[in-house]
């Protein structure tokens, strides 16, 4: 039977949540395949050729690239993986052009920390790229590297091209498979959010209607971003795009089918088994025959998912599909020379770009000063270390500094164990071929565990390049340790950027968003597809909100506990925007519009809140009389800004 500590020893909840493994996807286990062969074959290329030293860089190539291979997509693969190498290749060429040269590496390393921190901000392939500058002209510039200054950019960047070259073996075969298979898990999200719509545990419903929304999301960046390319002619796509379109009014019918089941109207559980039917004629391709068998609506809500069904088995099962009837003018890429145009002027202009990059530079340029004023074994893994660390677009930097030291000492342990008992030469290669996969299987259960996949991996390559042996250890210790102090002292403790600066000012924004969307949606002669889009980009926002404020709580107090304090007006705001949703499709469905001063009274409300939560960096007293018709459409809406309201007040 188990015990609860003592009162008073209890862990802290932020400890909790950092410590605590996230829930990953099932392995993939193609992933961990090229992950094997491509740091071991390398490895014994360089050993069969008389340089293990050269194997062991290109192995190091291989790492970043099995890093990078996150992307479902064959074509977003390349981006993913390619772009970061060339970034990787100019950062170990300037690094190692500045080798032993004293106070000017000091002061390279530190301008290519700027750039790096500014162009992390533009998006998710720059920050990798950003990340792989940096880091590759840091090992330039603190390790002794074989051969001419071409070879190192070379080796390390043709590793990490071999990984891209293994995950792009299948494309012929499986051209067009991610994409459909991403559409299908959307799908399949749809019917279990349906499902638990039926039920009355809030918590689960609030879980499946944020599965949907990042289901969406990644889908239609998939769909979109490949689409860009082919500028609508390409059909499979169009009838992707058309299919999650498609989607929407059964995840528009769910909060309705939730206020029908409490009314004592439950859905049938027809239902979520033709939506799974479908989402395999999705998967598979399959055109023709939907075979619905869906009993006869009884009510406003079953008429609105009886209507959405077929409407998207239709369409999900159509062979083709008129490309001038979609709508994909949200998220869709702009041309490649506009979003680079776009790109540099954030890079230039943007507060948030700089700010960042001094940040980043600020630490790189203490590590790196420090190093050349004390002497450090492998000074470089000081500056490694602020620069994984020091990524607050991956997660918070107070967690990833914990969680870098605890995922050190665990490899470590690992790595002790290897490099006393397994003989340096071709031991290494099976070695690596059972370390490697550990790098994509444990990167998704969280930052700690990537630490301690990746540290043995690492200590065995440089083992290949020094020859130390266990003598690398200590020193990978405590120059880890202190770059996850200077981090957290000069990226973290001196930079009190506010928590309601990062997360409130959002929070405030989408509350503002939800009343813009609560007037559109029952605004006579509103055009449909713009309330598609407004309620699909809310749900984004809100999906990024939720994102930030769970990084939040990882944090200790004060920024862990106002985050905590307010989480519950997030999980507020998505259920009115649900419960919007539901009037609408009521609606539309039969229901009696409601007067204008009903929903002009919500909207100001809403808009209060806003104001309110903008201004303010701890709870608020606000009122919370709502009133009107008990019988009309918006009495479920009022019901939820009355709690959201009530949520901002002190208790």
């Amino acid at each position: 039977m188990s015990r609860e500590f003592p009162i008073g020893l209890n862990p802290p909840d932020w400890l909790v949540r950092n410590l605590r493994p996230q829930q990953a996807a099932p392995l993939n286990r193609a992933a961990l395949a090229r992950a094997a062969l491509a740091m071991s074959l390398p490895l014994a290329v360089g050993l069969a050729a008389g340089r293990p030293a050269y194997g062991a860089l290109a192995s190091m190539g291989a790492l970043s690239g099995v890093i990078g291979d996150t992307a479902d997509a064959y074509r977003m693969r390349i981006l993913n993986i390619a772009v970061p190498q060339l970034f990787g290749a100019v950062g170990v060429t300037a690094g190692s052009l500045v080798y032993g040269q004293g106070w000017l590496t000091v002061a390279v390393i530190t301008g290519i920390a700027l750039l790096s921190g500014m162009i992390s901000t533009i998006g998710a392939v720059s920050s990798v790229s950003g990340l792989l500058l940096l880091l590759n002209s840091v090992i330039g510039a603190g390790l002794p590297l074989p051969g001419a200054w071409w070879l190192t950019p070379v080796l390390m960047t043709g590793g990490g091209l071999l990984v891209l070259l293994f995950a792009l073996l299948a494309w012929p075969l499986r051209s067009g498979v991610p994409e459909r298979a991403a559409v299908a898990a959307t799908y399949r999200t749809v019917a279990d959010l349906l499902s638990v719509s039926d039920g009355e545990d809030d918590e689960a419903y609030d879980g499946a209607r944020h599965a949907v929304t990042q289901s969406l999301n990644q889908a239609y960046d998939l769909i979109l971003a490949r689409r860009t390319r082919y500028r609508g002619r390409n059909r499979e796509l169009t009838r992707m795009l058309a299919q999650l379109n498609a989607i929407t009014p059964v995840v528009e019918a769910a909060p309705a089918v939730r206020l029908a089941r409490r009314a004592g109207k439950p859905l049938p559980p027809e239902v979520p088994a033709a939506v799974l039917r479908i989402a395999d004629a999705v998967e598979t391709g399959y055109t023709g025959p939907a075979g619905l068998d869906l009993p006869e609506p009884r009510n406003e809500t079953g008429r609105a998912v009886d209507h959405a069904l077929r409407h998207v088995a239709e369409v999900a099962t159509a062979p083709d599909v008129d490309p001038r009837g979609i709508d994909d003018r949200l998220g869709r890429p702009a041309a490649l020379r506009i979003r680079t145009a776009r790109a540099a002027r954030n890079v230039v202009l943007s507060a948030n770009s700089r700010r960042y990059g001094i940040r980043l530079a600020l630490c790189i340029g203490i590590a790196q000063a420090l190093v050349s004023l004390v002497p450090v074994p492998r000074s470089y893994w000081v500056a490694l270390t602020v620069t994984f660390v020091l990524k607050p677009d991956f997660g918070s930097v107070f967690s990833r500094a914990l969680l870098r030291a605890l995922g050190t000492v665990v490899g470590l342990v690992v790595a002790a164990t290897v490099l006393a008992v397994v003989p340096r030469g071709w031991w290494d290669v099976p070695v690596m071929m059972v370390l490697a996969p550990l790098v994509p299987a444990l990167t998704p259960r969280g930052y700690g565990f990537q630490t301690a996949a990746i540290t043995p991996v690492i200590l065995l390559l440089s083992d290949n390049l020094n020859h130390q042996g266990t003598a690398l250890l200590l020193p990978r210790l405590l120059d880890s340790l202190m770059g996850c102090g200077i981090a957290l002292v000069a990226g973290y403790l001196l930079w009190p950027e506010s928590w309601r600066t990062r997360v409130g000012d959002r929070l405030a924004d989408a509350v503002a968003d939800t009343a813009a969307y609560v007037e559109l949606a029952f605004r006579p002669g509103a055009e449909p597809a713009a309330r598609a889009r407004l309620r699909r980009r809310l749900y984004r926002d809100l999906s990024v909100v939720r994102t930030e404020f769970q990084r939040a709580l990882t944090e200790p107090p004060p920024t862990g506990r106002r985050a905590a304090a307010w989480w519950p007006l997030v999980v507020a705001v998505e259920r009115i925007v649900d419960a919007t949703t539901a009037a609408r499709v009521r609606v539309r469905h039969g229901a009696p519009p409601p007067e204008r001063a009903e929903v002009d009274q919500v909207t100001r409300q809403l808009r209060e809140l806003a104001e309110g939560v903008r201004r303010s960096e701890t709870l608020v007293a606000v009122r919370t009389d709502l009133t009107g018709p008990p019988d009309s459409v918006l009495e479920p809406l009022r019901q939820e800004v009355a709690a959201a309201r009530a949520i901002a007040s002190p208790h």
